[in-house]
This record gives structure tokens, sequence and C-alpha cells, in this order.
């Protein structure tokens, strides 16, 4: 599985192609899909990106949700009808497309945005505004996270 992790900004030029992290070209090298999936999120003004192997278990979880359910009917509506295939040029960039550029605020840089098994792509100022409020939140609520045992019980 694929590991996203740091944050980089990057340049982005007037065609939209921006250099995606060596650290998250790595990540996705030995994919069937030799690039990533983005789409908008729908939570925030941000981009939602991962893996092909991760739509793929995206796609799984959809259909196990109740067939024709207006749950299942949001989620395709929402992910597979928007998400684009980028794949990632000899140069190591991508083509944002202007929908999904539009949505997230970016015109000339971009913020890769790690997130364990996913990443998302944001205008930098308004990722480092969500970024302040999400620690904030959190220590706020005195969050804590309880670790899944790994494979093998370590």
């Amino acid at each position: 599985m694929a590991l996203f992790l740091s944050t980089f900004v990057n340049k982005v030029d007037r065609k939209g192609r921006v250099s995606v992290p060596a650290p998250f070209r790595n990540a996705v090298r030995d994919q069937a899909f030799k690039g990533i999936v983005a789409f908008r999120s729908y939570r925030e003004a941000a981009i939602e990106a991962c893996a092909i192997d991760r739509m793929e278990q995206l796609s799984q979880s959809i259909d196990a949700l109740d067939q024709f359910s207006e749950e299942q009917d949001d989620f395709a509506s929402t992910i597979f009808a928007d998400a684009h295939q980028l794949p990632i040029d000899g140069d190591g960039r991508i083509i944002l497309p202007s929908p999904l550029m539009d949505h997230a605020g970016i015109s000339d840089a971009a913020a890769f945005v790690g997130r364990g098994a996913t990443f998302q792509i944001w205008n930098p100022e308004a990722f480092e505004r969500h970024q302040g409020e999400a620690r904030t939140r959190a220590g706020r609520r005195g969050a804590t996270l309880r670790l899944t045992p790994r494979e093998g019980g370590r």
C-alpha cells in the first residue's frame, strides 16, 4: 500500500503542470497505474488524491453498500464520477484539470499534503489555515489515537 507523508509546496505553471513530490512518486511507482487519481473533496476546498489501489479499495467499500441506495449513489457520484486519472510524465509532473484547480483555489502553487494512505492538494495558504484550525480542535478535545495492532500481533 502506498504511504504519503509530509507536506510539499510546488509551483504550478500556466498549463496546470505541477511536479509531484519525489516521495509521493515513489509511493505509486509499483502500482498498476503509474500516476495518481484525484477528485474534488466534498468536505474541503481541496483535491483528494491517492494511488489506484486505494481507489479499488474505495470501489469495494462502495459496492458493499446497499445497491441503489442513496448513500451508494452519493458516494459513487461524488467520488468516481469526478475522479481523474493523472499520469506522471517523465519529468515527474501531472497536469491538474481546471475543475480541480478551481475547486481548491489553486493558481501558482500547490501544497501536497500527506494523509497516510491518501493525500490532498491544497492552495498553500488555505492549507496553513486548515492545519492551524485542526491543531486547535485536536488540542481542545485532548484527542488521542488508539493504534490498531499490526498483522502478526506486533
